[in-house]
């Protein structure tokens, strides 16, 4: 077939005409009613993607703040666990100095005390001894005299040997 017979390659100037002033209506139609909105939704849609965009740049500087704010009171948290701490310690310190102090007061308070029932026993002790030391003196004078001393007799020897003894001697050794 040749291509001179095909009627729609074949160039007719009606048929053209009537074309152009097809595509000059749809144009008008299509700029009139659709052009338009659809020009009026992608203005919308990108003031929409720029909102979105501003928000998000604002919600970042948002969230750099509070991480600011958030590293401070962590910084600010450490510092009063260090602050805390260090009054532990200091409380600590000094009741271990307390304890110390209570603990030699009382260690002292015990030693006065065992040296006093000490003293009180060395007392005890001498006068036991002095006690004794009478009786021996006693039968000592019978067995010399040989005779029996009547209490007068008796009280004078013991007083005379007590004097004669020099107990200082003892007691300055205990003490």
């Amino acid at each position: 077939m040749p291509l001179a017979t095909n009627p729609l390659i074949q160039v007719t100037p009606g048929l053209m005409i009537w074309t152009i002033v097809c595509f000059l209506i749809t144009l008008f139609v299509l700029k009139r009613y659709a052009f338009g909105p659809i020009q009026k939704a992608i203005d919308e849609r990108r003031d929409r993607i720029r909102h979105s965009l501003e928000e998000a740049d604002e919600a970042r500087d948002e969230a750099h703040r509070l991480l600011e704010e958030h590293r401070k009171l962590i910084g600010q948290a450490k510092g009063e666990a260090e602050e805390i701490l260090t009054g532990a310690r200091r409380v600590s310190e000094a009741n271990v100095r307390r304890m110390r102090d209570e603990t030699e007061a009382d260690r002292q308070r015990r030693l006065e005390d065992t040296r006093k029932q000490i003293e009180a026993e060395t007392r005890r002790a001498l006068e036991q001894i002095r006690a004794e030391v009478a009786d021996l003196s006693l039968i000592a004078a019978e067995k010399v005299t040989r005779k029996s001393l009547d209490d007068a007799d008796h009280k004078r020897l013991i007083e005379e040997a007590i004097g004669e003894l020099d107990f200082s001697v003892l007691e300055g050794r205990n003490n």
